[in-house]
């Protein structure tokens, strides 16, 4: 089975068992149970390659079987950049450091504490609503990794490590330090959570992938006012494709036009009618997080309990798609 091409519909979309799927010809995607993450070639004609985010705990066999079918076996990437470091992005991290024990792992120099030991995130918020995965955020894990001295800053200069090609974009919000991806040349960008393509509260939409721009993640974002002006910052762009951490690639005039108008009305269409960090955000420096708002109420507990069924469902789809076979 081919690696499925970048989708046009999210009727073909849902058709689509492979985990592994084709943005660019020379960058993949792994859906990773509800999150993404990717794989680059460093350039046209190389084997070489820069691994982008780190899926969730349990993973790293996954990774590496993707990898191997991409670039070979015994060729580990050239870096690991982190768009952000939340358990579902840097989750299987320590794990493929110890398959790769050469590789340097790069962020932004705000989300250093979160991934050194030094600080955890602001908790998440459960009572954003949306649906299951805002519900069970409560239960995400939260503490912060530390893969010790292969972690480095992000060069200061707009530079990706090994990506000649790219350049880093700083887009607080959803988390300090969180960036994304920009390649000017033919407009891709890579999102990461900044903004995403799938209603990601909702435990309905993860599992179909409904195909729509929507704000960050609301559980995980402590504060609004430095999301929106990433997502307008992103727009700026005018990208003619995104490929998010969460949802399906988008491209063309829909994904513009989408884009356009989440930036137009963010505070309707991203931001949560309640939740902790709504009235103000979470603070944090170069130290980690210095103040966060008190909880304001708790969650319903037939919430929780529709939020397991459909959590189970999404466990269920992950443990019947195989990662196919590569075109060669």
């Amino acid at each position: 089975m081919a690696v499925s091409p970048l989708p046009s519909t999210p009727k073909a979309t849902r058709a689509n068992t492979s985990a592994l799927f084709e943005v660019r010809p020379d960058i993949w995607g792994l859906r990773n149970v509800f999150a993404n993450l990717y794989f680059l070639r460093t350039s046209a004609s190389s084997r070489q390659w820069v691994l982008l985010d780190a899926g969730l705990p349990g993973s790293a066999k996954e990774v590496q079987k993707a990898a191997e079918q991409l670039f070979g076996a015994d060729n580990p990437p050239q870096a690991i950049i982190l768009t952000h470091g939340h358990f579902d992005h840097v989750g299987a991290l320590a794990h493929v450091l110890a398959l790769w024990p050469r590789v340097l792992v790069y962020a932004h120099a705000l989300e250093l504490p979160y991934l050194t030991g030094a600080s955890a995130y602001p908790p998440p918020d459960p009572t954003v609503g949306g649906g299951a995965m805002a519900t069970l955020s409560f239960l995400y894990p939260k503490q912060p990794i530390n893969p010790g001295a292969r972690v480095q800053t992000l060069p200061a200069d707009g530079s990706v490590p090994a990506l000649p090609a790219w350049r880093w974009v700083a887009t607080p919000g959803h988390t300090p330090g969180h960036v994304s991806l920009f390649r000017e040349q033919d407009s891709t960008l890579l999102a990461g959570d900044a903004f995403v393509t799938v209603l990601a509260e909702s435990g309905l939409a993860t599992l179909t992938q409904r195909q729509e721009v929507h704000g960050p993640p609301a559980y995980f974002t402590p504060d609004w006012q430095a999301a929106r002006r990433s997502v307008a910052r992103l727009a700026a762009l005018q990208p003619e494709l995104a490929a998010t951490g969460h949802g399906i690639p988008m491209q063309g005039p829909l994904l513009q036009q989408q884009l356009n108008r989440l930036v137009l009305d963010f505070t309707a269409l991203a931001v949560p009618a309640q939740g902790r960090y709504v009235p103000e955000p979470a603070v944090a420096d170069a130290t980690g997080v210095v103040y966060v708002p008190p909880a304001r109420r708790l969650v319903p507990g037939w919430a929780i309990g529709a939020g397991l069924v459909l959590v189970g469902a999404l466990l269920w789809q992950r443990a019947t798609r195989t990662v196919g076979p590569l075109a060669t």
